[in-house]
C-alpha cells in the first residue's frame, strides 16, 4: 500500500512555495490596479484638491497695499493721495496681519 508515494512529502514545500508565489503576484497586480485607478497625475485620490497656500509662491490676489503701489507707479494717484490711502490702509490693518 502507498508504495509509490513515500517521497511525496519532499515535494510539499515546493507546492506551498508555488501557491505563495501566485498569491503574492495576484496581490501585487491588484495593488497596482488600485493605485492606477485611484491616482491622478501621480497623486492619490485623496490628495486631488489643490492646497490653499503654497509657501514661497506669491498670493494669487495682490494685497490692497500692493494695488495702491501699482496705481501710484502708473500715475493714477498723486503723492498726497497715495500717502493718505497708505496711512488709512496701515491703520485699518490688524496687528497679526502682514
Amino acid at each position: 500500500m502507498f508504495w509509490g508515494f513515500h517521497g511525496l512529502w519532499l515535494l510539499l514545500p515546493l507546492l506551498l512555495i508555488g501557491k505563495f508565489f501566485w498569491i503574492v503576484l495576484l496581490a501585487l497586480l491588484i495593488g497596482a490596479l488600485v493605485r492606477r485607478v485611484s491616482s491622478r497625475n501621480g497623486q492619490m485620490a485623496f490628495y486631488r484638491h489643490t492646497p490653499f497656500y503654497h509657501p514661497g509662491m506669491p498670493p494669487a490676489q495682490a494685497s490692497a497695499m500692493e494695488i495702491l503701489r501699482q496705481r501710484y507707479a502708473r500715475g493714477e494717484v498723486d503723492a498726497i493721495t497715495f500717502e493718505q490711502m497708505r496711512e488709512r490702509l496701515e491703520s485699518s490693518r490688524e496687528p497679526g496681519q502682514s
